[in-house]
């Protein structure tokens, strides 16, 4: 991690946070009050809200406790609420203002990792995207907007690809634009609109004999060994690494069952990543990792099985929101940057940002180590994260407003959508 990132503790000269700023004023600087003025009249309750969930940390698809309090929150604050909505742990909050006008998402993650909680911080991401809805809101009513603000509670996002099973069951449809952000190492009060590597994950399944297993040293010649068949094939891929571009990354675990050191294993699974900047040549990468699978069943006369899992794709920042959350960062908060953030990371947000206009910033805040270390769990509970968090959660708001009430540049959203985005 960069010596030049955020550190607990650290004490920023404001004079030097004033001078990081740009000038000049934003384009939604009438909304700007009111936006500020919502979320910090909300600043005790959102870190309420994130130390609940922060101390209830709940793995992928099994976030119930996370659902409950994120539904009851905004049911309380003037959203029709919509519980188990398409997953048993997804969940939608929604308000309308008037008729005719255009719909926003937000989103909003929940999920922990095993054994360290939420060192991806998605207790920030779930108040984040909690903030901008009652924000938008707020803005809607105050200014009498006709428009929609929809608010996507989304399970399973670490290893689950919960987003792209909302997407393919229609749980972004009508959405005219969708905006999250999230939690990493950075420059001191930053934020970040890099991309993410796009990432599949293979299950593969080694199967030796098929009539009975083998005694390790009485007659291991009657046997083929499973767990042979896995070790080639992680040897075979820590040897592919050096033809793998720099930018890529193949990383996998072993699995077993009923292991013991005198039969000669008949069973063995790995579950592996393979990750590339791009959908494209992640899928190219990955027929060279099948081709590791392959080899080493070949080699030890075992069975194999390869099922491809889910797939996330890399995040295509919309240009055009991207440029406007940037102006609204930059002049009131702090620096933007496009080279840290997750851009070595994954997430199921790439899906959407392929289906429709998206962002996804990520924001920096203090912490020693980085995502999905216990030190970044740490720091995931933390007054300065919360600030950071509600910062950021700001200009996201102003750049949905303009969205909403722009309507030349809700075009040029589109424009940009439609250049950027594959329709396969």
């Amino acid at each position: 991690m960069s010596t030049n990132f955020w550190q607990p503790g650290e004490v920023i000269d404001p004079a030097f946070a004033a001078a990081q700023l740009s000038s000049g004023e934003i384009n939604g600087s009438k909304f700007l009050d009111n936006v500020k003025s919502t979320i910090q009249a909300l600043d005790s309750d959102l870190l309420a809200l994130s130390h609940d969930i922060h101390d209830h940390p709940e793995t992928r698809f099994e976030e119930h406790h996370a659902h409950d309090v994120l539904t009851a929150f905004m049911e309380k604050h003037g959203f029709e609420v919509t519980r188990h909505h398409l997953m048993d742990t997804a969940w939608v909050a929604k308000f309308t203002r008037g008729t005719g006008g255009r719909t926003l998402g937000v989103n909003s993650e929940m999920d922990a990792l095993p054994g360290i909680g939420h060192a991806c911080g998605h207790n920030l991401i779930a108040i984040a995207g909690v903030a901008v809805a009652c924000a938008v809101k707020s803005a809607l009513e105050h200014f009498d907007i006709a428009g929609t603000v929809v608010l996507l509670g989304t399970p399973g996002e670490e290893g689950g690809a919960g987003k792209a099973i909302l997407l393919d069951r229609g749980g972004y449809q009508g959405i005219d634009a969708c905006l999250m952000c999230h939690p990493a190492p950075g420059l001191p009060h930053s934020a970040s609109l890099s991309s993410c590597l796009a990432r599949q994950r293979i299950d593969v399944e080694f199967f030796g004999h098929t009539q009975h297993r083998a005694h390790a040293a009485l007659s291991p010649w009657e046997g083929q060994n499973a767990l042979d068949a896995a070790v080639l094939a992680y040897t075979n891929i820590s040897v592919l690494r050096q033809q793998l571009k720099p930018t890529h990354r193949v990383h996998g675990i072993f699995e077993g069952k009923d292991w013991t050191p005198n039969i000669i294993p008949d069973y063995a699974k790995m579950v592996w990543y393979v990750r590339a900047p791009t959908r494209a040549e992640m899928e190219v990468a990955v027929q060279r990792i099948k081709a590791c699978f392959e080899g080493a069943a070949l080699a030890t006369g075992c069975r194999v099985q390869v099922d491809m899992g889910n797939s996330t794709s890399e995040l295509r920042q919309n240009k055009a929101l991207s440029d406007e959350f940037e102006d609204v960062f930059s002049k009131t908060f702090g620096p933007i940057d496009y080279v840290y953030g997750i851009s070595s990371a994954s997430t199921d947000f790439g899906n959407v940002t392929y289906a429709l206009p998206a962002i996804h910033p990520s924001f920096a805040i203090p912490t020693l180590g980085g995502n999905h270390t216990k030190e970044f769990t740490q720091a995931a509970a933390t007054k300065e994260a919360h600030n950071a968090c509600l910062k950021v959660s700001q200009a996201l708001a102003l750049t949905g407003l303009r969205v909403l009430t722009d309507d030349a540049f809700f075009a040029k959203v589109q424009r940009f959508s439609r250049s950027s985005c594959p329709h396969d």
